[in-house]
């Protein structure tokens, strides 16, 4: 079911991308139009990450520093805070944890501009928010996020694009759907083979491709019970390279961009360390070990990387004699408080 749910995002986001136009537009207008002094984003688990990259995105684009909200600061610690020119973005799958659902309505009733990015459109958080926007990944059967996590990061390209008003990055979206399609061709057997053993692992990125080692990370675990950590590839040296030693297995997401010379380097110098490194880098990166496939344009390539990883995942899973619909202590739903 992981699988085959991975396996048609592309018709998933192709399905989100021809609605919505208009909302997208008119939420645009209101963004450039209102004045945030704080901007937040509220959610957990794989949507967490997806807020990660909506992070990064409207910081790079635009400018706007972006924190992610503790949510017991909300729902435990009932904290006075200060809600007036906030922008408030939470995602979700399910729209029905309360400690996402809390701080939306909190901060929406002190006056704050709050959006959800949510699959179940008539949810709680759904309800919550003055902004809901449908995912449109439809119903998500397997306990392991994938085409909903996948759909998360277009809408929230779709969010940046909007508030911008980027013709390029718009078009490139509009793409978006082949590339998927093509990123479940991509062979990354290698990672099954060297993985299927392992005890621990290190999922390296930065920047833009920082989440999609946070999400990797967390599918490993949830997946093929394989004990995995994300870090930054400028924090690794701050501690963690101790862990290093002979074999040890390590995944960069060298994605495109400006961050891309560090984590080549840093590849380079783990094998050294004699890490047995997979790197992860697209076609034109000779020194690679997995392809990454590439978008129209750099700040959507996360979403067509994480699409080669889901399918890489599945196989894992398998292969280390799991199943991936069924991760031990998990369900579907999670509600904390």
């Amino acid at each position: 079911m992981m699988l085959k749910e991975a396996l048609s995002a592309a018709d998933c986001v192709a399905g989100q991308l021809a609605h919505d136009a208009d909302r997208y537009a008119e939420l645009g207008r209101h963004l450039r139009s209102t004045s945030f002094s704080t901007a937040l984003t509220i959610a957990r688990g794989s949507s967490d990450h997806a807020c990660a990259y909506a992070a990064y995105l409207i910081m790079a684009r635009l400018g706007r520093v972006v924190a992610s909200l503790p949510m017991s600061l909300v729902t435990l610690n009932k904290s006075p805070l200060i809600t007036r020119d906030t922008l408030a973005i939470s995602i979700s799958q399910s729209g029905q944890s309360p400690d996402v659902v809390e701080p939306i309505r909190y901060f929406r009733d002190g006056g704050a501009t709050t959006i959800a990015l949510v699959n179940d459109i008539d949810s709680p958080l759904a309800h919550a928010a003055e902004w809901s926007m449908p995912l449109r990944a439809g119903k998500e059967q397997s306990v392991a996020a994938t085409k909903s996590f996948i759909t998360s990061l277009v809408a929230s390209a779709r969010l940046v694009a909007a508030w911008q008003n980027d013709p390029e990055l718009l078009a490139g979206l509009e793409a978006l759907p082949e590339s998927l399609r093509a990123a479940t061709a991509e062979d990354w057997s290698k990672a099954v083979e060297v993985l299927t053993p392992a005890r621990n692992i290190m999922v390296v990125g930065r920047g833009i491709s920082f989440p999609v080692a946070l999400e990797a990370s967390l599918k490993f675990k949830e997946t093929s019970a394989l004990q995995a950590e994300a870090f930054s590839g400028a924090e690794i040296k701050h501690g963690p390279m101790a862990l290093i030693e002979e074999g040890y297995p390590l995944v960069i997401f060298a994605t495109r961009g400006p961050t891309q010379a560090s984590l080549l380097a840093l590849a380079s110098e783990m094998r050294g360390r004699g890490a047995h490194v997979l790197l992860a880098a697209p076609a034109d990166v000779a020194e690679r070990d997995l392809t990454l496939p590439v978008a129209a344009t750099p700040d959507l390539d996360p979403i067509v990387a994480i699409q080669a990883f889901y399918k890489m995942a599945a196989e894992l899973s398998a292969a280390r004699g799991m199943d991936p619909d069924q991760p031990r202590h998990l369900s579907k739903v999670t509600k904390t408080n």
